[in-house]
């Protein structure tokens, strides 16, 4: 196989990583400048981590009751039992996030197996 096809066409990924990632890079950048100065412990973190936990706890809500493609064929009793776990481990982690949502892929994984 050669590296074009491999790759495929060139100038999709060119478009890909101009509109992907530059894009992106800009605003971590930017907010690494400004973010720089900031105590942790500030009103404004303290809100921003709570907006992006709330997103991401909406995100996982509509996967949850409207799962998406593969995803479906996962039974609700299987999602939920995921959602708590990941729950649990959240708490018992001293509120850790990436723990408790780690925990929930594992469980689930972990169940679609063991049902087939």
């Amino acid at each position: 196989m050669s590296a074009a096809q491999l790759i495929g066409d060139w100038q999709a990924l060119v478009v890909l990583f101009v509109a992907g990632v530059v894009p992106n890079q800009i605003w971590r950048m930017l907010g690494l400048w400004f973010g720089g100065g900031i105590d942790e412990g500030s009103e404004l973190l303290v809100w921003v981590r709570a907006v992006a936990t709330a997103i991401l706890a909406g995100v996982i809500a509509q996967i949850v009751v409207e799962p998406p493609g593969a995803l479906a064929s996962v039974p609700d009793a299987l999602r939920y039992g995921a959602v708590a776990a990941g729950l649990v481990v959240f708490l018992l982690t001293r509120r850790s996030i990436f723990a408790g949502v780690v925990a929930g892929e594992v469980f689930m994984l972990a169940g679609k197996w063991w049902l087939g």
